[in-house]
């Protein structure tokens, strides 16, 4: 394969597992969402069974409950975390679709147009990622994993994310060191 299909296939493979983590913290941030909701429409049931005579006695701590299930609601939508983790779920499956579809490719059959199609597909999905939406370390693990590979724009020093090496004596050994910055 020639150059600039290489690139754009260690960006898609980039993307696909800088996506599938990202889908992967969003998925647990809206556990530790759904988890409070259940545990308070299950307060709720309870202290509903202990009003029997009807008098309201369970009136304060029901508004109590009820404000809490809406607070956390209302920070789940806010945040939109079920958005996000289906968008990532789904940018994630159509760069490694993309990354097959490149894969699949005969050296002999790749044309500039081939490859300027990929790269107008590999464009598309980059306008609808939300980096600002990815944790940094889910960006340092992707960028410490392509290591020697080609990275997306967006990974590759520009976002604030770096990568530093240094040496650690006598072994000769690098240790990497992780930061961000602001360039």
């Amino acid at each position: 394969m020639d150059e600039r299909t290489i690139k754009l296939l260690d960006k898609c493979e980039a993307m696909c597992l800088l996506c599938s983590k990202a889908s992967s913290h969003w998925s647990f941030i809206k556990l530790l969402f759904q988890l409070p909701l259940i545990l308070t429409s299950s307060v709720m049931c309870i202290l509903n069974s202990f009003d029997n005579n009807g008098g309201g006695n369970m009136k304060i701590p029901n508004v109590v409950v009820n404000g809490c299930s809406v607070l956390i609601m209302s920070l789940q939508n806010n945040l939109k975390v079920s958005e996000k983790v289906e968008l990532f779920k789904s940018l994630s499956n159509q760069y490694l679709i993309l990354a097959h579809s490149i894969e699949a490719l005969e050296p002999d059959t790749i044309t500039r147009e081939t490859i300027n199609n990929f790269t107008d597909k590999y464009d598309m999905l980059q306008s609808q990622c939300l980096f600002e939406d990815i944790p940094d370390k889910c960006k340092k693990q992707v960028m410490i994993l392509f290591e020697n590979r080609f990275l997306p724009i967006q990974m590759n020093g520009c976002s604030g994310v770096v990568i530093k090496k240094r040496n650690s004596g006598k072994s000769g050994n690098s240790i990497i060191e992780i930061s961000s910055e602001i360039i």
